[in-house]
């Protein structure tokens, strides 16, 4: 006759049997976080770097891009007055957008019960740039310095006619929050290049004395439901780049370094009994600090940055928080093999300032912008990293406010446009057209998912295939949706 007592004792919990069948793998994340390992599945004659963590099989193919940079401009650049020019506009200036162009098209609260679309203009002439005779706005002339080097895609449509919404979309593939970034999806699936920086690497910039700003969310760079440990790691734009990296008074490195093995210690053995996927990111948040202790200060010395570089940038190049010095330690970064920056500038929401803000934003940020993809080019980085410049949406076609004197746009989701450069994208062209208006698309569109899958193309991923499951469903960044835009690769 069995003891109950003992019966009770050997019975395995729950929380034990998946304790015990991850504490595996817990060890086995915790063993390669300080030593790399070969990709997989990129083929047995291809060529591929080495990195740190990511998971098995993949690349799924050679990628083109090994690092990403996301120049987000936060607030709806104006598709219209910068990117995609038409004449039409200024045939009709102050005359309705006939209905028949406009059709149905949902529009935000602002603008959606408006008895006019009085077509403007846009604000400032179209200039020719380049070999590729890319047309671009004279308020943009860096950026039509690369004419030759960038694709304009001018077909993107989006859903969304919030902001929050519209750059939770992209950055997470779904409206409302709650899923993982890009960068966290790349983290997860692809690994580190580098161990003494993080694999992303986020930062914000606002010009909120010239121009208005949106807010910045954490789930804009948050892990959703996969491990915190992939999340996008947040640099400060004032004060110190990173908080409590340098050790208290007292405390050696020596010292910090014999505190952290012990506390590494004991976090490991609760790992091997629980399994929580968090105990693992806790030891790596760990580690990276120690050693961003030199790596940080080392990123942010600019002494080894000639005059001519610096001046690239513009007058903000060394002015912290700006959207100019991000781009600066973003090349830096790049240079140090993390994987994905985000740069998140706000200011491109103008609904009754455009005719005196948006150049100023012009200003804020094209140079840098510009600065940055031509150091990459000329370090021999552009290749094998990817220049992504976009925002949520674009701008109404017809003016907001009174109808004789418009003084903005309203958001516009149908047809926009956005630009990148490098990383097996194909330079000096341009992809999709919309009608004569900027309303509609007419040519080649590419949906916000579209977008997605072709950056993780470029990154070798098969985006069907970079799935996790929670709650019961595999989940992946373009959700059931997106098609690599093949005419945008070199």
């Amino acid at each position: 006759m069995s003891n109950p007592f003992q019966d009770n004792a050997t019975r395995v919990t729950r929380r034990q049997l998946f304790g015990s069948m991850a504490s595996g793998l817990g060890t086995a994340a915790l063993a390669t976080l300080l030593k790399q390992d070969t990709l997989l599945g990129a083929g047995a004659n291809a060529t591929v770097p080495q990195r740190i963590g990511g998971l098995p099989g993949l690349p799924h193919h050679l990628p083109k891009a090994k690092r990403v940079v996301v120049l987000w401009q936060g607030g709806g650049p104006s598709h219209v007055d910068l990117f995609d020019e038409k004449p039409m506009l200024a045939q009709m200036a102050g005359e309705d957008i006939p209905g028949s162009v406009r059709g149905d098209t949902r529009l935000s609260t602002m603008s959606s019960g408006y008895g006019k679309w009085p077509c403007v203009p846009a604000i400032k002439p179209f200039q020719t740039y380049g070999q590729s005779s890319l047309r671009l706005s004279s308020m943009l002339p860096d950026i039509g310095n690369l004419a030759d080097d960038i694709c304009v895609v001018r077909s993107m449509h989006t859903e969304a006619v919030n902001h929050a919404p519209g750059v939770t979309y992209f950055m997470t593939g779904a409206q409302v929050p709650g899923r993982p970034s890009m960068g966290a999806w790349l983290s997860y699936g692809l690994g580190s290049e580098t161990e003494n920086l993080p694999t992303f690497v986020v930062m914000t910039s606002s010009d909120r004395g010239k121009t208005c700003g949106q807010l910045f969310f954490d789930y804009y760079w948050g892990s959703g439901f996969v491990p915190s440990r992939y999340q996008g790691v947040r640099f400060r734009n004032t004060g110190d780049l990173v908080p409590y990296l340098t050790n208290p008074a007292g405390i050696s490195r020596e010292a910090r370094r014999s505190l952290l093995d012990d506390i590494a210690a004991m976090n490991s053995a609760h790992l091997a009994d629980y399994g929580d996927p968090e105990i693992d990111t806790r030891i790596a948040q760990y580690e990276m600090a120690f050693r961003m202790q030199s790596s940080v200060p080392d990123l942010v010395d600019f002494s080894d940055e000639s005059q001519s570089t610096l001046d690239r940038y513009g007058p903000d190049a060394l002015r912290k928080g700006s959207f100019a010095n991000n781009c600066l330690i973003a090349r830096r970064l790049l240079e140090r093999d993390v994987r994905f920056v985000q740069l998140m500038h706000a200011g491109w929401d103008q609904h009754n300032n455009l005719f005196t803000q948006l150049e100023e934003q012009c200003v804020d940020t094209q140079a840098p912008s510009a600065a940055l993809v031509h150091d990459l080019k000329e370090r021999g980085l552009l290749d094998d990293t990817l220049v992504v410049w976009g925002g949520e949406f674009g701008r109404t076609p017809f003016g907001q406010g009174d109808p004789a004197n418009p003084k903005g746009r309203d958001h516009f989701g149908r047809a926009y446009s956005w630009w990148l450069a490098g990383g097996g994208v194909k330079p000096g062209t341009t992809y999709g057209a919309t009608d004569e208006f900027g309303w509609n698309i007419t040519e080649n569109p590419v949906h916000v998912h579209d977008m997605q899958a072709t950056i993780l193309h470029l990154c070798g991923i098969d985006h069907t295939r970079l799935t996790y499951r929670y709650q019961g469903r595999q989940y992946r960044l373009t959700d059931v949706h997106g098609e690599v835009v093949q005419g945008i690769l070199s």
